[in-house]
């Protein structure tokens, strides 16, 4: 088969994957979250395999201390993250006034010059706030309605440990099917590709789920031991949100920011520990959290990563979400396969290809 005719044979494959996983985004999402959730457990099924279980048993143990811890931290922390979440929302005008008084207030002329005239009419940060919120709605609605169709909360909560079970038991089995599928000339460097994305996507969704959790744990902490209103709240969705790169610190930082500043002025002390807790987080995910759980050879840039997650999010719901990292990696991977083809070629160095 030529090259062209190859190129061409997998192009068509790939638009029938994408138009087939736009068709059926509105059902997907408990198999894509079982088959992610059996990518995830994976390595924990070997480890129990090598201490002599079978397969079956593994996974159904794992797949059962899953269930339970997510219902253990659905009863402990959804009621306390419900209150706040409601109790934010409700003070979320109060604040916003409460910063317009201290930005427009002529003992602070040096904010006054800062943010202008901007702050200072009545009503402009209602409005601010109600633009925002409606964006936030229209994102987040759009998240909801491609899953929402014929999943619901039941389905997901139902299937997606079924799914992850079977997956889990023919994992190995599925490899090995689809390794014989791959054309016998092309083997060798399709494994390596293969091999390459599937070590960009173990290092960052699973070192990054657990510097997420960690993270969470302390914002939430250090923000509540700090006296702040919905400190836990916010610290808990800064460190969820902090798989997007910089997204979920900075978001937090800003947030928890202006509730500090609108809960404690003009007492300085408490903003500045509010601050200081964030910039302690970032130096432990950078300089110990990230090398430690993540590595260096993930190959993801944050840029490329945060673009994924919000159009896969955006075009193909909460589906886009679980499949943005995989298929991110797997084009980051495969552009640096193409990219050291290309300077190896006759096309760029002018003579014998390399």
């Amino acid at each position: 088969m030529s090259l062209e005719r190859q190129v061409t044979f997998w192009v068509a494959a790939l638009i029938v994957v994408i138009v087939a996983l736009w068709l059926l985004s509105e059902i997907l999402l408990p198999f894509i979250a079982g088959l992610a959730l059996a990518y995830l457990l994976d390595p924990p099924a070997r480890r129990l395999e090598q201490f002599g279980i079978g397969r079956a048993i593994s996974a159904l143990v794992i797949i059962v201390l899953v269930i339970v811890s997510f219902i253990l931290l659905v009863i402990l922390v959804a009621p306390i993250l419900g209150n706040q979440l409601s109790a934010l929302i409700d003070s979320i005008p109060d604040y916003a006034r409460r910063l317009q008084s201290l930005v427009t207030d002529p003992s602070r002329p040096w904010l006054a010059k800062i943010f202008g005239d901007k702050l200072s009419g009545d009503g402009q940060a209602g409005d601010l706030v109600g633009q925002g919120a409606r964006w936030l709605a229209t994102f987040v609605g759009s998240l909801w309605s491609g899953g929402k169709a014929l999943v619901s909360l039941f389905s997901l909560v139902v299937i997606t440990p079924v799914v992850a079970f079977y997956l889990l038991c023919d994992w190995d089995r599925m490899i090995a099917t689809i390794d014989r599928w791959i054309p016998r000339q092309h083997r060798d460097t399709v494994t390596a590709l293969a091999h390459e994305i599937d070590a960009a996507i173990a290092a960052f969704v699973r070192g990054q789920v657990g510097v997420c959790l960690i993270l969470g744990a302390f914002y939430a902490v250090g923000l509540t031991l700090a006296g702040l209103n919905f400190g836990f709240l916010i610290g808990f969705l800064a460190g969820l949100f902090s798989f997007i790169p910089y997204v979920g610190s900075l978001g937090g930082l800003v947030v928890a920011t202006a509730v500090a500043v609108a809960q404690f002025a003009p007492n300085w002390t408490p903003i500045i520990i509010v601050v200081a807790i964030f910039l302690v987080g970032q130096v432990l995910e950078g300089y110990v959290l990230a090398p430690k759980l993540v590595g260096d050879a993930v190959g993801l840039h944050p840029v490329w990563l945060m673009f994924a997650l919000l159009a896969f999010g955006y075009l193909f719901g909460f589906v886009g979400l679980l499949v943005a990292v995989p298929l991110a990696a797997a084009v980051a991977v495969l552009a640096r396969f193409a990219l050291r083809r290309y300077l190896a070629s006759s096309i760029y160095t002018g003579g014998e290809a390399r």
